[in-house]
């Protein structure tokens, strides 16, 4: 059993989903950040930095924080979704890390200041806005050369990555400009363990 500690926003869609895909049994434990309980007591002892999504595995104690960590965690116990021949192992690796370092915090930024900021900061909206079409653009032109991001198999790189995408009107994006972009992301969007994943957070 999983205890998965979690919010209903891209980096908790990934872990949820994963568990979903492998199909582990697991619980979830609201951490409503709008409340600013990602800072109890209780949940820094297994994320002490503070963001959702964190597990603790019940079958071993073992506790973890990081989304990309989690990800690899779940698919090293469950055998799924992280190839072990190298070539496609470190791929699926290098295009993880691509969305755990770039795409997604790039993308953050361009949410909270396209929607969230309390000042309109021309500047940091171009500078994000434009650095979220530079990644869709690479995202796109990876899509056009293999039908997922590490080649021919789904993997925990797709699922890192689709989350982001799924806020696109929060980074003013329009899907249809990359059409391999909108090929992948309606094909991951009807994964039945995708659709389930997003549910739990209502």
């Amino acid at each position: 059993m999983i205890d998965l500690y979690s919010w209903g926003t891209p980096n908790g869609f990934k872990a949820s989903i994963m568990l979903e895909e492998v199909g582990l049994d697991y619980a979830y434990h609201p951490v409503n950040i709008g409340q600013d309980e990602q800072f109890a007591p209780d949940f820094l002892k297994i994320s002490p930095n503070n963001k959702i999504p964190a597990i603790v595995d019940q079958d071993n104690g073992q506790a973890l924080f990081e989304s990309g960590a989690i990800l690899i965690y779940l698919a090293d116990k469950t055998g799924k979704l992280l190839p072990t021949e190298p070539k496609a192992h470190y791929a699926t690796l290098q295009w993880l890390m691509w969305q755990m370092g770039g795409f997604g915090p790039m993308l953050g930024q361009a949410h909270h200041f396209l929607r969230f900021a309390k000042e309109k900061v021309p500047y940091a909206i171009k500078r994000y806005g434009d650095e979220a079409a530079r990644l869709y653009g690479v995202l796109d032109t990876r899509l056009g050369e293999a039908e997922y991001l590490a080649g021919d198999a789904y993997s925990i790189a797709d699922i890192a990555t689709w989350p982001w995408a799924s806020r696109f009107e929060y980074q003013q994006v329009d899907l249809a400009t990359y059409p391999n972009v909108k090929r992948w992301f309606d094909a991951i969007a009807a994964r039945p363990a995708v659709q389930k994943g997003i549910a739990i957070y209502g």
